[in-house]
């Protein structure tokens, strides 16, 4: 996968163009992220696959709490409609600094997000489901069946030890909110064994990189990105999702990368009190390096190549860069350089 994530703070008609702007640099998926405070991810995807031909499209990530998930199932099989098959679904436990505001922070889990993505795969098939767990439903099904059928690739979105695991044994890949090689070679050993029960495992059909023959499986790093020829630049527009991350960050990855556990949850504090002046403020030079690749096309392209060591793919993920539409093209130039082009 070459992905790129736009953010729905902008206004949709520019994150159309933005699309478009991605497929032509080289870019192969456009996810959008979902937060409640942003526009919605679903009406832009829609916008984008308007403007653009080839791309996969997808939410990058959705949650299974603040939708129920039968009507998420709906959603996505409604953008493959949309969109001619292109869709491809990106699902995880959610934000914690978001959720936090909504009051679902103690939701968050693996069973839901399990639960809700098989679900998805079972009314795509055209099944009716009935469910008592995490959520609800009865009998329900689809009046329409989507252009890929249950073939709507699904990917996981998650760093916690048991998300990878769960994604490697169940979902085609997972995308791993990581920027930095360390974390990257940390999640490579997870998905290994997870890959151990995956279907298939016991009788040679999935290598070491998790492929088989039904379309196998993918690492792919959800890679927080800014890239710009000003190297000052691109560091200050990498604060704000360097504090996202940061203050969502388990113990473990913080400790990994020497940050103060303290410091990472002032941060998560101010965020989900909306004080992010005062949150990015708080991120310090540290977490700019472990949560992000910042820097010019030379230096994102190195950190990109090191994380690729380990990723069978990458997601440029936000904030891109200082200037948005010049980022899009500088980011694909990083990934050029990464791989080897």
């Amino acid at each position: 996968m070459r992905g790129i994530e736009l953010t729905p703070e902008h206004p949709v008609p520019r994150l159309a163009d933005l699309g478009a702007r991605a497929e032509a640099a080289g870019f192969d998926t456009v996810f959008t992220s979902c937060h409640y405070n942003n526009r919605d991810p679903f009406l832009a995807l829609g916008e984008i696959a308007g403007a653009t031909d080839e791309v996969s499209l997808g939410p990058g990530v959705v949650n299974p709490h603040e939708v129920h998930p039968v009507r998420l199932a709906s959603a996505l099989a409604t953008l493959d409609e949309l969109s001619g098959g292109r869709a491809v679904l990106g699902i995880g436990p959610g934000d914690p600094s978001t959720l936090r505001n909504l009051g679902l922070l103690d939701e968050r889990g693996l069973r839901p997000v399990l639960e809700a993505f098989e679900t998805a795969r079972a009314l795509w098939r055209g099944e009716r489901v009935t469910r008592d767990g995490t959520f609800v439903a009865a009998d329900a099904g689809l009046n329409y069946e989507p252009p890929s059928g249950d073939g709507i690739p699904v990917y996981v979105g998650g760093e916690g030890p048991h998300m990878c695991r769960m994604a490697a044994k169940r979902a085609d890949g997972l995308l791993f909110n990581g920027s930095h090689p360390d974390d990257l070679a940390w999640a490579r050993e997870q998905v290994e064994i997870g890959l151990e029960d995956r279907p298939g495992a016991q009788d040679g059909r999935v290598g070491r990189d998790g492929r088989d023959g039904n379309g196998g499986f993918d690492l792919v790093a959800y890679a927080s990105v800014s890239v710009a020829e000003d190297v000052d630049a691109a560091r200050a527009a990498a604060r704000p999702p360097a504090a996202f991350i940061a203050a969502g960050a388990a113990p473990p990855v913080l400790d990994r990368h020497g940050i103060d556990a303290d410091r990472a949850a002032d941060v998560g504090d101010a965020i989900s009190a909306g004080r992010f002046a005062e949150a990015f403020g708080l991120v310090t030079d540290a977490m700019i390096d472990a949560f992000s690749a910042a820097g010019t096309p030379e230096s994102v392209g190195a950190r990109l190549g090191s994380l690729l060591e380990h990723a069978d793919g990458v997601v440029v993920g936000a904030p891109l860069g200082p200037d948005l539409e010049a980022a899009v093209d500088l980011a694909a130039a990083a990934l050029d350089r990464a791989e080897g082009r």
